[in-house]
């Protein structure tokens, strides 16, 4: 089967993430598909490249794990519109606003709302994970 994933919680306030990156390891192994996982809302700030995990006696590196799923081929699409509200730009938005620096991690894309939609239209099952 093939999936479509959306992120809504922020890195470190909810367990969305963790859930959905543990979720999308068990759809993998299992042999499935990813077709995209999608960042909306809170769920942007999981592509800023200057996180720094808690220090805790988990030591759960949220970014560490992104990258991974990244590295196997799955698109890790942050919602443009959430995004800039919330001070996540790429290099082209980052001239467009002016601002001092682009703050999207390498791993993660910032696309349109239809991105969303065409990943939801090509799975086989869309799975929300909510803040």
């Amino acid at each position: 089967m093939i999936y479509a994933l959306a992120v809504h919680g922020a890195p470190y306030s909810s367990n969305a993430a963790e859930h959905a990156i543990g979720f999308a390891e068990a759809l993998l192994a299992c042999g499935h598909q990813i077709e995209r996982v999608f960042f909306f809302h809170e769920g942007v700030y999981h592509s800023l490249n200057s996180h720094v995990p808690p220090q805790t006696r988990y030591n759960v590196n949220l970014a560490r794990r992104w990258q991974s799923l990244h590295s196997g081929g799955i698109e890790l699409a942050v919602c443009i519109a959430s995004g800039i509200k919330r001070g996540v730009v790429n290099e082209t938005e980052q001239e467009r606003y002016d601002l001092p620096s682009d703050t999207l991690s390498k791993t993660f894309e910032l696309v349109g709302l239809g991105q969303l939609i065409g990943a939801i239209a090509t799975a086989d099952r869309y799975v929300e994970f909510p803040a």
